[in-house]
């Protein structure tokens, strides 16, 4: 049985992951393959659910870790328990590993050959597990999601990895030896939820993989621009062509944008030639007979309408 949500699962609650969880625990368990077999007490494969959907990755085992065999389990696991709970989940529902699974001595940072022994076992957890998020603790496990990247630039962010959303995060041992990170820390789990949500439904959306489906799709979304108001009254109107334009956009500008820009008083887009002639005209009186070879002072007006939509592009 289960004692606490640890330990051997028992027999009615087993998924089809378990076993081969179960058999690359004790893999771990009676692992040699770097130095920190030498030191250790007990090694420390992982917990929690097989099938969970977010899945945390923390850099080693502690103290009080390798005296149990658990990850998580002193003071930052307290504090870990807590942002679980600001992000609406609990450690039953999720699963929990590190990137080294045995202590290194003295709580020293693991070397890079520590790392590359774990990594295989790392990776077979996540295969097993296939979690819609994984949200890295620290700086080890940020590492290998972001290589290269500082976790005081990327903490609190979701990046797609792999075709998987992966999480940021300061480990939360960083929050008790710095008090001034532990609310940046408690912000950052606040926003799991929303990333989770993206998580589910870029991973429906993955479903349509093939390509009438996704052209379909496109179709619809062309559509649903097409038939509002503003944007039919663009289209229908005569647009001059953009090709060439060094300002166009490549692509379609939000429907509030065009709204605030048609919206927009003359006075604001009367800095272009066409606009102060307009402007000299209506101050200086009735207007005056244009010398010969010049342009007449009566223009038509579609120039001044069009130039509110000029870099605007239409699919």
């Amino acid at each position: 049985m289960v004692d606490g949500g640890r330990g051997v699962v028992s027999a009615a609650r087993r998924t089809p992951g378990t076993a081969s969880m179960e058999k690359l625990a004790a893999q771990v368990k009676t692992c040699q393959l770097c130095r920190l077999a030498k030191t250790r007490t007990n090694a420390v494969p992982g917990e929690g659910n097989v099938q969970a959907e977010v899945m945390f990755i923390g850099e080693g085992p502690g103290y009080h870790e390798d005296k149990q065999g658990l990850p998580f389990v002193g003071a930052a696991g307290q504090f870990l328990n807590e942002l679980l709970q600001l992000a609406g989940l609990d450690r039953a529902s999720v699963y929990i590993a590190n990137v080294v699974k045995c202590r290194p001595p003295n709580n020293r940072d693991p070397e890079p050959d520590e790392i590359a022994a774990c990594a295989p076992y790392l990776e077979r957890q996540i295969a097993i597990i296939n979690p819609g998020i994984i949200v890295t603790l620290g700086r080890y496990s940020m590492a290998r999601f972001f290589p290269g990247e500082r976790i005081s630039a990327i903490h609190g962010t979701a990046h797609i990895v792999d075709g998987r959303m992966c999480v940021a995060m300061y480990h939360p041992a960083a929050g008790l030896h710095q008090a001034s990170l532990a609310d940046i820390i408690r912000s950052d789990f606040r926003k799991l939820p929303i990333f989770i949500e993206q998580a589910r439904k870029m991973l429906s959306q993955s479903a349509l993989t093939t390509e009438e489906e996704r052209i379909a799709e496109a179709e619809s979304a062309r559509e649903q621009v097409i038939q509002q108001p503003e944007t039919a009254a663009v289209l229908a109107s005569d647009q001059p062509e953009t090709n060439g334009h060094e300002d166009a956009p490549t692509a379609v500008e939000p429907l509030i944008l065009r709204e605030s820009r048609a919206a927009k008083p003359r006075a604001q887009v009367e800095g272009s030639s066409t606009g102060a002639r307009v402007a000299k005209t209506a101050s200086e009186g009735p207007p005056v007979e244009p010398k010969p070879k010049k342009e007449p002072t009566k223009r038509k007006k579609t120039p001044e309408k069009t130039n509110d939509y000029e870099q605007l592009t239409f699919f």
